[in-house]
């Protein structure tokens, strides 16, 4: 109905034999439809998000209805305490946490400077990261309320484990993985201006 369409790569390095961190950049509202896409491949799975999130609506109440555990960043026992239950559900019941790590929407060429919170339950856990790319959504403009038909390519990428690692490790760590992740969403933002037939004027 939005016009907007997603093929999925990378379904063969999903694991659905343990649990992990599942880390996705952010742009829009239309992440919504990302979700429903890895849903039924991806297996048991909770997004992670901020509060406030939850107050903007329709956006916050499709999360709610989407199962989306939120945490109050304000309140850092609160948001620990949360974490801690998640990290330990990754174990005991395979379950996977999806993040946005960037924390906000971003729409330029380069993904926003990670948050630790992520990390840190990968790290807690022992668990494997797993990065999703989405490419940019080239075709929506929201500053000149633009939306128009769009194909898009969301790639799953190989896991990255974090056994043996310490919170000591968590800034390399945070780096290898945004670097990964940006370096496949330059690709991939390239190839759907190409789908897509868009010229891009910067």
């Amino acid at each position: 109905m939005l016009g907007a369409s997603f093929t999925v790569r990378g379904k063969e390095n999903i694991q659905r034999n343990h649990g992990g961190v599942v880390l996705m950049n952010h742009q829009s509202a239309l992440d919504l439809i990302v979700l429903a896409e890895l849903w039924p491949i991806m297996g048991r799975s909770t997004v992670v998000a901020k509060k406030e999130v939850l107050y903007m609506f329709p956006f916050g109440l499709a999360c709610w209805l989407w199962g989306t555990l939120f945490i109050d960043r304000q309140n850092r026992d609160s948001a620990k305490s949360v974490i801690n239950k998640e990290a330990k559900a990754i174990n005991e019941k395979q379950a996977k946490l999806l993040f946005f790590p960037e924390g906000t929407r971003g729409n330029g060429d380069k993904l926003l400077p990670f948050k630790k919170g992520s990390f840190h339950v990968a790290v807690e856990s022992q668990a494997f990261i797993q990065p999703v790319v989405i490419s940019k959504y080239h075709f929506l403009k929201s500053n000149a309320k633009i939306f128009n038909r769009g194909q898009n390519i969301i790639k799953i990428l190989p896991e990255v484990p974090c056994a043996g690692l310490t919170k000591d490790d968590i800034p390399e760590l945070m780096e290898r993985v945004q670097k990964m992740m940006q370096r496949e969403y330059e690709l991939l933002s390239q190839e759907s201006l190409s789908i897509n037939n868009i010229s891009e004027v910067h």
